[in-house]
């Protein structure tokens, strides 16, 4: 099944005239996941023709006003616009305080429903399509780094169906259970005409510093998306507020096995010469790739 990565925003601390603050909505079947909510990410939504009302859940990696200064403004919007489901919201473990006083200080008119989960390592959402993984990240305040994995799916190969005179019947069910059926007076085995069809991976690592959950979460990933705040030459000032130069992304993506890197969270200082982010970051990892508001991917 298709699954689509929108960035909606994908600067720093300080946006500039072409990058919003982060925010990346994915989208899969009929869930519609935001990750991060910076300041302006609604307006974002209607600059990319999406419908906000349809979210489904809310990832929040820290609580750094980049991160989350939408949030106010999201839940209005939703509130005004007869958003009728129940938003769930992820956030760091012992960090529900902050999504509290968020919703306490702004007096909204309306309110919606939500589920608040605080989270931490491990597998924090499961449904019969897909689950949610978490790893603690390293970064001033508590951090969390988040993959989507869609789970393999059992399927049917069409063309071996149609060499055995097999057709769509009850029976075909019995098959994905890894039940054998008769047909014609001939066993037909699960191993004859099933194949398994590989799940993929979309992993989210936001404002951290380089660290081996990092490269543990991102293990296999078909996409990588990885912040790249600096570029090697700033090493020393990326260790120190807790963040990723390109080059760490790029190894990051290496070491983990990732198919391709996506990099985002671009300082402002490089809004000329982002290239260099690309070039140092392809010096050790070829296939990556530097995001773009509004850019949009399928994988």
């Amino acid at each position: 099944m298709e699954i689509k990565i929108t960035f909606l925003g994908t600067g720093q601390a300080v946006p500039t005239a072409k990058r919003n603050h982060p925010a990346m909505l994915l989208q899969y079947s009929n869930e519609n996941i935001l990750i991060d909510c910076g300041e302006g990410t609604q307006r974002q939504f209607r600059k990319a023709k999406l419908n906000p009302c349809k979210l489904t859940r809310l990832l929040i990696t820290h609580w750094h006003g980049d991160h989350i200064l939408g949030i106010p403004g999201l839940l209005q919007t939703l509130a005004l616009n007869g958003y009728n489901k129940t938003l769930e919201v992820y956030i760091p473990k012992g960090t529900g305080r902050f999504f509290n006083l968020i919703q306490n200080i702004f007096v909204h008119r309306g309110a919606i429903k939500i589920n608040l989960h605080e989270v931490e390592n491990g597998k924090i959402i499961e449904t019969p399509d897909f689950y949610i993984e978490a790893e603690r990240m390293v970064h001033e305040t508590p951090c969390l780094a988040y993959s989507f994995v869609e789970k393999d799916r059992v399927k049917i190969d069409k063309e071996k169906m149609k060499k055995l005179g097999l057709k769509s019947s009850p029976a075909l069910r019995e098959l994905k259970k890894g039940v054998s059926i008769k047909v014609k007076n001939k066993v037909i085995t699960p191993e004859s005409v099933l194949y398994t069809e590989k799940g993929k991976k979309v992993t989210f690592i936001l404002d951290t510093a380089m660290n081996s959950n990092a490269v543990k979460i991102a293990k296999n990933s078909d996409l990588l998306v990885c912040e790249s705040t600096y570029l090697k030459q700033e090493q020393a000032l990326a260790k120190n507020y807790g963040h990723l130069t390109a080059e760490q992304a790029a190894e990051i993506a290496k070491k983990s096995n990732s198919k391709k890197v996506i990099l985002t969270h671009i300082s402002q200082r490089y809004d000329i010469c982002e290239k260099r982010i690309l070039k140092e970051a392809r010096k050790v990892f070829k296939n990556a790739e530097i995001s773009n508001d509004l850019m949009e991917i399928k994988i």
